[in-house]
C-alpha cells in the first residue's frame, strides 16, 4: 500500500489487516506514541473539516510527529502552480500527504506525482478513510463483517455510498443501497463493486425503496443531504426528494433487533435521520467519529511502512 485514494483495490485480508492494527492502537496507544518522531505530515484541505483535521493532526501528535495545515485557498494548488509541482515539491519537505479536494482525479494526480504516501482525506467521488474506520467501528460492536447486511439509505450518488459499496463487498458485507432513481450510485463503482461482490459472496441490492433497503438490516446507514458540492440553493427541492428516505424509528424496526445506526457526521437532525434515532440507544455515531482516530493511525503507519 503506496497511496489511499480509494478501496477499488482492496480486499478483507487488507481490510482486516488494518482493523486489526486500529484495534491494538486503540487498546495500547502508549506503544506508539514516538512511532513518528520526527514525521511531517501536509494537510491539505479544498473542502472545509472537523473530524477529517482534527483527527489527523491528533493522530500525528499522539504518535510523536507534526501536522502542518494549508488551505487551497492560500495555496497556489491547481492554479498558479500545478498539482503535479505542488506533489513534487511538497514531498521534498514532508513524510506524507492528506489532501482533502473536491475532484478523484486531483488525488490521483498528487499520488502519481508524489514520491512520499497520499491519503485521500475526502473527494466527491470517494472517501476510504471514513469507511475503513466505519468497517473498524462495526467489526469492534457486531465481532464481525463477514454476513452482516448494511443498508445505505438517501442520497445513492455521493462518496459515502460509493466508498460503502467497494468496502462492504470487500469485507464479505451484503450491501443495500435505497435512494432517489435520480440520486443513484455512478454505473462504474457499481460495476466494480459488483465483481468484488461476486469474488466474496455476497449480495448488493440498489433500488428506490428505503423499507427493502432496511428489511433485516444490521447497521443502517445513512448521510447527509446537503454535501459540500451541493449548491445550497438546491436545499428545498433534494429536501422534498429525500425526505421519502430518512432513517425513521419506523425505518428502525424493519431492520434487526440488534441493529445498529451509523452516520458519518456532521448530521442534520429532523432530515436524513430522526432526532430519536441518532439520540438513541441504537446510535453509535460518536463511536464512528472517535475510530477515525484510531484507523487514521494505522492507515499512517502503514504507508510509512512502520508497522
Amino acid at each position: 500500500m503506496k497511496h489511499l485514494a480509494s478501496l477499488i483495490d482492496w480486499n478483507s485480508e487488507s481490510i482486516l489487516d488494518l482493523i486489526g492494527l486500529a484495534a491494538t492502537i486503540k487498546k495500547f496507544p502508549e506503544k506508539y506514541h514516538q512511532a513518528l518522531k520526527n514525521k511531517t505530515m501536509l494537510m491539505i484541505f479544498e473542502k472545509p473539516s472537523l473530524r477529517t483535521r482534527v483527527s489527523f493532526e491528533v493522530a500525528m501528535t499522539q504518535l510523536g510527529g507534526h501536522a502542518i495545515h494549508l488551505d487551497a485557498k492560500d495555496s497556489p494548488l491547481g492554479e498558479k502552480e500545478s498539482i503535479s509541482d505542488t506533489a513534487k515539491v511538497s514531498s521534498r519537505y514532508c513524510d506524507i500527504i492528506m489532501a482533502r479536494l473536491f475532484r478523484q482525479e486531483d488525488i490521483i494526480e498528487l499520488a502519481k506525482s508524489s514520491t512520499v504516501p497520499v491519503i485521500n482525506g475526502l473527494t466527491d467521488t470517494f472517501h476510504p478513510c471514513q469507511i475503513l474506520s466505519d468497517l473498524f467501528t462495526i467489526n469492534e460492536n457486531k465481532g464481525r463483517l463477514k454476513g452482516l447486511k448494511l443498508s445505505f439509505v438517501g442520497d445513492g450518488n455521493n462518496n459515502i455510498t460509493h466508498e460503502l459499496l467497494l468496502g462492504c463487498p470487500a469485507a464479505g458485507m451484503d450491501i443495500s443501497v435505497g435512494c432517489p432513481k435520480s440520486l443513484m450510485p455512478q454505473k462504474w463503482v457499481v460495476d466494480i463493486a459488483m465483481k468484488k461482490a461476486k469474488t466474496s459472496g455476497s449480495k448488493i441490492t440498489i433500488n428506490n425503496n428505503s423499507k427493502e433497503a432496511a428489511k433485516d438490516a444490521d447497521v443502517v446507514y445513512t448521510d447527509t443531504w446537503m454535501s459540500y458540492h451541493v449548491p445550497k440553493n438546491e436545499k428545498i427541492k433534494r429536501v422534498s426528494l429525500l425526505k421519502p428516505y430518512q432513517v425513521s424509528s419506523d425505518l428502525m424496526k424493519l431492520a434487526k433487533k440488534d441493529a445498529v445506526f451509523m452516520h458519518c457526521l456532521p448530521a442534520m437532525r429532523g432530515y436524513e435521520q430522526a432526532e430519536e434515532v441518532i439520540d438513541g440507544r441504537q446510535s453509535i455515531v460518536f463511536d464512528q467519529a472517535e475510530n477515525r482516530l484510531h484507523m487514521q493511525k494505522a492507515i499512517i503507519l502503514k504507508l510509512l511502512g512502520k508497522m
